[in-house]
Order: C-alpha cells, then sequence, then structure tokens
C-alpha cells in the first residue's frame, strides 16, 4: 500500500492539545456551576411552614395564632400551632438553637433578655390589660390590701405568674406574708366562687371568654389607684383605662372607669427566621391587630414600640416603607425563589463571567512568554556576535550550537492556529541572527 502523504501528515490536527486541555478545564468549571445553580433551584426555594409557639389552647396567644393561620396560607405556607404555658415557657423554646420553633408570643417584662438569645422582635401586637378580681365586700384599689389573703397567681411558666409576683413585691406581699397559689384561670374562677381564694390575677382582651364570665359575675374588679407609680417601677407595663359601662350601658357596668396595667404582647422570633416570612407575619399581624378596641385607637398596633428584644432590620424596613418591591407585585412564591436564589446567582456569575474573560487573557499571556524568551535569548546572542568583531573558531561554533538550541525550542513551541505567524516571525529571526553567524564564520575563514 502507499504510505500517507507526508504533507496531509503535517495537517492532520494534534489529537490533544493544550488549547483542547484548557477548553475542557473551561468547559467543566462551567458545568460545575451551572449544576450547582440547578441544585439551588431544585431546592425549595423558600420555607413552606413556620413552627409558633403560643399558650394555653383557649388562651389569648393561641387566639392570635389561629386568626394568622389561614392568612398565612394563602401564600402557601402551614402555620403550625403549638401550644405552651406561656411566656416563660415560650422564651426559653425559642432561645434554645436546637428547638424546633421559630417564632412565638412573648409578654413583655416576663423575661430578662441576653445577646446571646438571638432572637428580634418581629412586633408588638397588643396589650395584655392584668385583671384583679376579689370577693373582698370592701373597696380593694391597692395591691397591699391583699395581704395575707389566699391570691391566685397563674401557672408555672406563664408571663402572667412573673408579673403577679413582681406587682405583689413591690407591695410587699411574698409568701412568707401570703398565699400565692399558682393555678390557671378556670380554677381561679372556680376557687374565687367557691370562696377558697380571696383574689386572683387575670390577663387578657375584655372580649375573651374569661373576661367576659368574670365581668359578668358577682366578683369585683380593682382598680389600680397606684397605677403611675407602678408603671414607673415597671416600664414593660402601661397605664390603660376600661371605661365605664364597658360590660353593660344597660346596668351601667362597671359603674367608674376602672385603671388597669397592661404587659404588651410580642410576636418574636428567632434571627434566623427568612425575611420573606417575617414580612408574611408582619402582613397578618397588621391584618389582625390594627382594629381599634377599648386600649387603643384604629391602626395602633402592630408597632415598634418595644425595648425587650433587638427589632428585625425587616420589620423597620416594613414600617418605613411596607413590603419589598418583589414582594408587592409578585406572588410571594415567585417573589421568594428571585430575592433567595437569583439575588445570590447574580454576584456568583458575575465572578465566573469575570474569571472566563480573564482566561483568554492569561492563556495569551503565558503564550506570549514563550515567544519573549526565544526573542530574549536571540537579542543576547546577536549582541554578543556584534560586539566581537574577530571571534574564535570556538566562538563561532559555540553561537551555531545556541542558535540551533533556540530554534529547537522554537520549533516546539505549540500555540492555536492564530498564532502560527508569531512562530514563523520568530523563526525569521533565527535566520537572521543564523545568518550574522554564518558572516562572522566567513571573516574568521577569510
Amino acid at each position: 500500500m502507499p504510505r500517507d502523504n507526508p504533507a496531509l501528515d503535517r495537517n492532520r490536527k494534534t489529537p490533544v492539545t493544550r488549547r483542547r486541555l484548557l477548553f475542557v478545564a473551561g468547559a467543566t468549571v462551567l458545568l460545575a456551576a451551572l449544576g450547582w445553580g440547578l441544585y439551588t433551584v431544585i431546592e425549595p426555594a423558600f420555607q413552606t411552614r413556620i413552627v409558633i409557639t403560643t399558650g394555653a389552647d383557649n388562651g389569648i396567644y393561641r387566639g392570635f395564632a389561629e386568626r394568622y393561620a389561614p392568612l398565612l396560607k394563602r401564600d402557601g405556607v402551614t402555620l403550625d400551632i403549638r401550644s405552651s404555658t406561656g411566656s416563660v415557657e415560650n422564651y426559653r423554646r425559642l432561645k434554645d438553637p436546637a428547638s424546633v420553633y421559630q417564632v412565638g408570643f412573648i409578654q413583655s417584662g416576663t423575661t430578662v433578655p441576653q445577646e446571646t438569645d438571638q432572637l428580634q422582635t418581629i412586633a408588638a401586637v397588643s396589650y395584655e390589660p392584668i385583671w384583679v378580681f376579689y370577693r373582698d365586700a370592701s373597696t380593694v384599689n391597692r395591691l397591699a390590701q391583699l395581704r395575707g389573703k389566699r391570691i391566685g397567681v397563674g401557672v408555672p411558666g406563664s408571663g402572667l405568674l412573673e408579673v403577679s409576683r413582681v406587682l405583689l413585691g413591690y407591695s410587699g406581699i411574698t409568701r412568707d406574708n401570703t398565699q400565692l397559689v399558682e393555678t390557671d384561670a378556670p380554677n381561679a374562677l372556680r376557687c374565687l366562687q367557691e370562696g377558697c381564694l380571696d383574689a386572683a390575677f387575670f390577663i387578657g382582651r375584655p372580649d375573651a371568654p374569661m373576661q367576659q364570665t368574670l365581668l359578668n359575675s358577682d366578683l369585683k374588679l380593682m382598680s389600680f389607684a397606684q397605677a403611675d407609680a407602678l408603671v414607673q417601677k415597671f416600664p414593660s407595663l402601661k397605664k390603660v383605662t376600661f371605661p365605664r359601662a364597658s360590660t353593660s350601658i344597660v346596668n351601667d357596668s362597671p359603674q367608674a372607669d376602672v385603671t388597669l396595667l397592661a404587659a404588651t404582647a410580642l410576636l418574636v422570633a428567632k434571627d434566623t427566621l427568612h425575611p420573606a416570612l417575617v414580612y408574611l407575619l408582619l402582613d397578618a399581624a397588621k391584618n389582625v391587630h390594627a382594629g381599634e378596641d377599648y386600649f387603643t385607637s384604629l391602626g395602633a398596633f402592630p408597632n415598634l414600640n418595644t425595648g425587650e428584644f433587638p427589632v428585625s432590620n425587616e420589620s423597620e424596613r416594613y414600617f418605613k416603607s411596607g413590603r419589598p418591591f418583589l414582594q408587592r407585585y409578585l406572588p410571594f412564591w415567585l417573589a421568594s425563589f428571585v430575592e433567595r436564589r437569583l439575588l445570590i446567582l447574580v454576584p456568583f456569575l458575575a465572578v465566573l463571567i469575570g474569571a472566563m474573560q480573564a482566561l483568554p487573557r492569561m492563556l495569551e499571556s503565558r503564550i506570549k512568554k514563550r515567544f519573549v524568551i526565544g526573542y530574549r535569548a536571540l537579542k543576547r546572542l546577536e549582541d554578543e556576535i556584534w560586539q566581537t568583531p574577530q571571534p574564535s573558531a570556538q566562538q563561532v561554533a559555540t553561537w551555531r550550537d545556541e542558535i540551533e538550541h533556540v530554534d529547537a525550542q522554537a520549533s516546539q513551541i505549540r500555540v492555536p492556529t492564530r498564532y502560527l505567524h508569531d512562530v514563523y516571525a520568530l523563526k525569521q529571526a533565527i535566520g537572521v541572527v543564523r545568518h550574522r553567524i554564518s558572516m562572522a564564520a566567513a571573516r574568521l575563514n577569510g
């Protein structure tokens, strides 16, 4: 068989070139980046479940959560409502980083927040009036008058228990001089009616079933005559007024304005809660709590008038300018996807594009460096030739060895096709220096 044409052999492409290896490496990096992006897209774009810790099953906090749930459901988020004994237990649950609880209600004045809690206030959502009902025939308007009595003070883990202990303590009432009974609201009501308690603390809105039962009973409601002084000592509480005839205009009940103290219900979350969910909770809170009631005007809640926990950055933005732009005009799932995924990918893609643009320049610099090495060697050799008008035979032989070495190195340079003109330009330069060596050899022989 005839042998292959050598000219054709020279024109055949090298099976594996450096350019091809660089291309494969760049493609691998690009595919890895795209794979990472695909993974982040496949991963859920946002949480669809929030675990909230509330309070007793029939309590005010539970009622709030049950009103939030359908509002969140409209945006595809399920509110998982978990009961508790109250504010103190909610705080313990939330500050545990390993717990499943993400959001909860905490009553102002019932905890001593620490910097390490990693909790944040989403909003103050409602006043929680504190009621003291008693059986005494005489009027009671100072807690000190209950010294030596049997007083119901709430259940362990509840905010009411903490607040009642503090208020009684200011009036000189302790377990040493008074029987303080830890009991829940239904049992306290029963004991007041049966005579096994003389007074009891309760907490809740006036329209709550327990408060309605108490207000329409024969029990007396205490008006805090020392409210201003107590609020000064206990700044987490507020002075509020339950107006005359609020229970019944027909019966003129109560027959005078009643001064009460009120804690503030705080919606608190772990600082790891996704910002998009914070905005949803703020919308729900605004829908549920913005109405007027006995103690606040329309739109007074929710607000950020609290200093117990650091306020969420999202809450500050929400109360200044409302929801973020994307969440105002896009469905929640789409806005969350854009914010959490694409906005994360943008800087990554910018870096990737920058790297891909820099790669050709780095490659070109590396190729040019090979030619620079050859030209430097030629320049040094040519300078030596010009500086030696009468070379020896040994010098001429050395020059010839050097020029052949440079020529061999140039022949071994593998570059993309567009750089071939640089290869032959170097070859031409090598020819020029080789000619000068030949001229020097001719002078030596002449």
